[in-house]
Order: structure tokens, then C-alpha cells, then sequence
């Protein structure tokens, strides 16, 4: 039964009271309604997780795009490793566990009145609000990079309809023989760490195949990165000198590109000519959030540890990328794992259920370096009193060594990789 909205409710004004008496009774028989935003890694696993554990609340996800592309594993379709069928998620699970699934865009949110507009114009009341917008690219932040120079230098960095990475490979596939590969990839904090230097594996991994005299300039705008140490042992060992990475402190730093011209200048203005080029660009919480005012100057949200609740409204809790979660990484695992978190917090007094008292969220993230070679992080966290902190030695990353004698280690970190992206998918779509 789809819930009544204020719009609805207008259209069913001429109704008869014994039409309209089944909403009646059924909005009596639950415990309150919650709207999900966003059907990612913490959208999908908070509505799954909330029918599952909390029947007795009316669940509603919002997600424009009609399937879900993940951005991990993206990376691998660069790499000739996976297709972007491979990637693509049906909410058809969700659907069938009860939860209403409305494909379109949440354009706007009341917190005072609790509720959601639509962009076809539907409202959605809610009592408890879970936020899972993503991010959103801060265009312009360089230098002549917007939305039609990502059609030339595409930034790749979201799932959306798989267009991004679709180009991307088409790119990679047409790069003419010895051709140049340029990355630019942005300050702290961003979406998946490791997720460049993966990109950056993946390229190697397929031009070491199908055009290995090709260069892979990589400009940073930092002076180190997540497992740096792993992913430099897997490129000299996999890729010789194919890859140069460039720090910061070495000019790293690209601040203007001209995508008809197919340059890169770096920050002490020095230009490199790319055949082609791939813009990761700084990032912030979606436009959604910071349209709500729940953002501060950072342009992310700050947030409850404890429970996600924004800090700038009640009942709005935001899970995710968009939050700040610092020193959690902005990871599918992390959206996932506190998403149930969040859930429990929300719903404690909706449903007279006590929230976690003691939550712990876990970060397992793997990347791919090439075939049957793998790499892994891994993180424990806990909210207390001055906010979220890691467990002492409750992680760490890969053994380093030479590859003669970590091959197996290697090939088995990649079968656990592929392990753990069909486990989380599944719990977040079945």
C-alpha cells in the first residue's frame, strides 16, 4: 500500500469515509514511517535493515536512478576485470521485502514539518529521516573543469547511470599507441581513498596488455595516500616505470585544465599534454544536504556519533559520504556498517526499542592492483565523548614483500575482495 501524502491526500479529498478508511486503519496498525534518501551502500542497507529488524515501520526509499551502479568494483571494468553488468543492482530485493521504492529525485526536505518533496511534486511525511545523498563534485574548484569538460576529461567518481565509466574505457580502449594517461586527484577528504590508486593500478593493468608503451602521469594533490607503501611495491613490480606518480610537494597539484587542448596545468604552472584524462575533482556532501542547511563550512555534515542525527536538525540522520565521520574513511563498508547504527538510534523512540549503547563500525576496504594480486585495509571504530576514534591496534594493511614470496597472500586477498563485494551487496539488495 503506497503511504498517503499531503499531495495525495488532496487528490483523495472527494473520497468516501469508508475509502478512505483502510489508510486509516493501516496507518494505526504501524509504528511510525521512515523515508530513506539515496539508495546506495547506507541507503539500501538502512531501509533492508530497518524492514528486517523493525516490521512494525512503514519503510519508503527514494533513489532517482531505477538501478544501482556501484562505484567500487568500477574500477575493474578499466581494468578489463568486470562489465558494467556486473555492477549493476536491481531493487527488485528491496521491493519485495516491503519496502516502497519511489525512482525519483528528493528536491527538497522540511525538517520542521518532517517531511520530503519530490521533484514530480509528491510530499513524503516521515517521523525519522536517514540521509544517504553521496557527494556531489565541487565544479570549478579547478580551474576550467565543469560538467561539459567532463565529457572530455570524465571525472568517473560516481555510479549514475554508468555513463561516466562507460566513457572512460571507450577512452582508454581508443588511447593511441605511447599515449599519455593524466589522473588528477584531490585533497582530503573524498570519496574511497584508495579508490585512485586502484584507477591507476586497473589502467596499468589493462595498457600493460593492450598498449604497454603507454605512460601513466598520476598528479596528486597530496604528499601520501591509503596503503601507498602496497600499491608502490605492486606497480614497480607489475608496471616498471609505466606509472609516475607526482606528489604535491613536487607540483602534484593541478589547478586548471583545458580539456580542448588536453593540458593539465599544476599549480607552479608548469602544462602537460594528455591524450587522455581522467579529473577526480574536490568533493562535498550532495547539493541536497547543503540545501537543507545541515552543512557547515566544509561542506559535509557534522554529526552525533552516537546515533548520525545531524546536528544542525533532529530526526535527520545522515549516513554516509556526506557526513563527517573523520577519521572513517568515506567507504561503502563504513556507510554500510553504520547505516544499522543509525537505524537503531532513529527508531529507539518511534518504536520504544533502546538504541545501541556501545556501537563498534568496521571498515574492510580492498583493492586491486592487477591479476589475482589484492591489497587490503582494515579499520575499527568507536564513537566516544570528543567523537569517533579507531581501536588501538584493532587493523592495519597488507604485509608488504617482494611478490615471490606474497603471491599467494596476494591471490587470496583478491578472492576475498570478490567475496566481500558479493556479501555486501547482497546485504544490502536481497
Amino acid at each position: 500500500m503506497t503511504p498517503i501524502t499531503r499531495r495525495g491526500f488532496a487528490a483523495l479529498a472527494g473520497a468516501s469515509a469508508l475509502t478512505l478508511s483502510a489508510p486509516a486503519l493501516l496507518r494505526a496498525q504501524t509504528a511510525g514511517r521512515m523515508v530513506v534518501i539515496g539508495g546506495g551502500f547506507g541507503g539500501a542497507s538502512a531501509a533492508r535493515f530497518a524492514s528486517i529488524h523493525y516490521p512494525e515501520v512503514a519503510v519508503t526509499l527514494v533513489e532517482p536512478q531505477p538501478t544501482f551502479i556501484t562505484c567500487p568494483y568500477g574500477n575493474l571494468i578499466l581494468g578489463g576485470k568486470r562489465t558494467l553488468a556486473d555492477i549493476t543492482h536491481s531493487y527488485d530485493g528491496l521491493v519485495a521485502r516491503g519496502i516502497e521504492v519511489i525512482h525519483d529525485r528528493a528536491a527538497g526536505i522540511d525538517p520542521d514539518g518532517h517531511s520530503v518533496q519530490l521533484a514530480n511534486g509528491t510530499v513524503l511525511d516521515y517521523d525519522k529521516l536517514i540521509l544517504s545523498p553521496g557527494i556531489s563534485l565541487r565544479w570549478g574548484a579547478i580551474e576550467g573543469y565543469d560538467e561539459a569538460a567532463a565529457e572530455i576529461f570524465p571525472h568517473a567518481w560516481m555510479g549514475g547511470d554508468g555513463s561516466q565509466i562507460t566513457l572512460l574505457r571507450q577512452q582508454l580502449e581508443a588511447l593511441p599507441e605511447g599515449g599519455v594517461v593524466g589522473l588528477a586527484i584531490p585533497p582530503n577528504p573524498f570519496r574511497c581513498p584508495p579508490g585512485p590508486y586502484e584507477r591507476i593500478s586497473m589502467i596499468a593493468h589493462h595498457l600493460k596488455q593492450a598498449n604497454p608503451t603507454a605512460k601513466i602521469l598520476a598528479f596528486d594533490a597530496k604528499d601520501a595516500f591509503s596503503k601507498q607503501g602496497l600499491f608502490e611495491d605492486g606497480w614497480a613490480e607489475l608496471y616498471g616505470d609505466m606509472i609516475e606518480w607526482v606528489p604535491a610537494s613536487l607540483d602534484g597539484t593541478i589547478v586548471r585544465v583545458d580539456p580542448g587542448n588536453k593540458l593539465f596545468i599544476s599549480e607552479f604552472g608548469e602544462e602537460h599534454r594528455v591524450d587522455l584524462g581522467n579529473v577526480i575533482p574536490p568533493q562535498q556532501a550532495a547539493s541536497i544536504a547543503q540545501e537543507t542547511g545541515l552543512t557547515n563550512e566544509s561542506g559535509w555534515v557534522p554529526v552525533a556519533p552516537l546515533t548520525f542525527e545531524a546536528t544542525a536538525a533532529a530526526d535527520i540522520h545522515v549516513i554516509g559520504d556526506a557526513n563527517i565521520g573523520s577519521p572513517m574513511p568515506k567507504s561503502g563498508y563504513i556507510a554500510n556498517s553504520t547505516s544499522k547504527t543509525a537505524v537503531a538510534a532513529a527508531l529507539a523512540d518511534v518504536t520504544g526499542r533502546e538504541a545501541w549503547a556501545d556501537p563498534v563500525y568496521f571498515n574492510t576496504c580492498y583493492s586491486h592492483i592487477g591479476q589475482d594480486y589484492g591489497i587490503s585495509v582494515v579499520g575499527v571504530f568507536r564513537p566516544g565523548e570528543e567523537g569517533i576514534a579507531e581501536t588501538p591496534d584493532s587493523g592495519g594493511v597488507s604485509p608488504r614483500g617482494p611478490l615471490a614470496e606474497k603471491a599467494p597472500d596476494r591471490a587470496l586477498e583478491a578472492r576475498y575482495a570478490d567475496a566481500w563485494y558479493d556479501s555486501i551487496t547482497k546485504d544490502m539488495f536481497s
